[in-house]
């Protein structure tokens, strides 16, 4: 499988392409930021974020894309900034029908490096060691990328997994209370009829 990693955001918004293989084997394929200027506004470092995005989607044709989930920070504008981004990448992949699962900084930190409370430096050594990589990817918005989507190759089939176990045990559920609900209007049918 084939997956988009994205770091959004509008200063630099990380992207990597990762091929996953048998087991956990992991490939990269391509690695790269978009960087938009602060000085522009809002609507044209969008633009810039959203043209990337399909052109990449266009060349790399992956089967999903995994963005980072924007969670609580400080900087309010910052927070902005980063869900409108992923918001356009997540527009994007829809508009081609493919899945678009968000990640938390935790949950990617976790499943690339074992520890949800990793830092930067741990991530982008385990990305590196992960991939084989010659050279560590730079900026870390790079490495983060490559780590949503190492990430999602990983931890999306166990999700599927657990989705159609879930899907599975509704219907039993249902079913059984089905027949429960015939066996007691059976039994208060064959009571009144005495």
């Amino acid at each position: 499988m084939r997956v988009l990693g994205v770091d959004p955001g509008l200063t630099r918004c990380g992207l990597g392409v990762v091929d996953g293989g048998t087991g956990r084997t992991v490939r990269c394929v391509a690695v790269d930021v978009v960087r938009t200027p602060v000085d522009a506004s809002l609507a044209t470092r969008l633009l810039r974020v959203s043209d990337a995005v399909e052109e990449w989607l266009d060349r790399y044709r992956p089967e999903a894309v995994a963005v980072e989930r924007v969670f609580s920070q400080h900087n309010v504008r910052t927070v902005m900034g980063t869900a409108q981004a992923g918001g356009v990448v997540a527009l994007s992949a829809a508009r081609r029908g493919l899945p678009v699962v968000f990640h938390t900084p935790s949950e990617v930190k976790a499943a690339v490096t074992g520890s949800g409370r990793a830092d930067k430096a741990q991530v982008t050594g385990m990305v590196t060691r992960l991939l084989g990589l010659a050279e560590k990817p730079s900026p870390a918005d790079a490495a983060d990328a490559l780590a949503l989507a190492i990430c999602h190759l990983w931890r999306e089939p166990m999700r599927a997994r657990l989705a159609e176990a879930e899907a599975r045990a509704a219907r039993l559920a249902k079913t059984h209370r089905a027949r429960l609900a015939a066996a007691t209007k059976a039994q208060n049918t064959k009571a009144g009829g005495k």
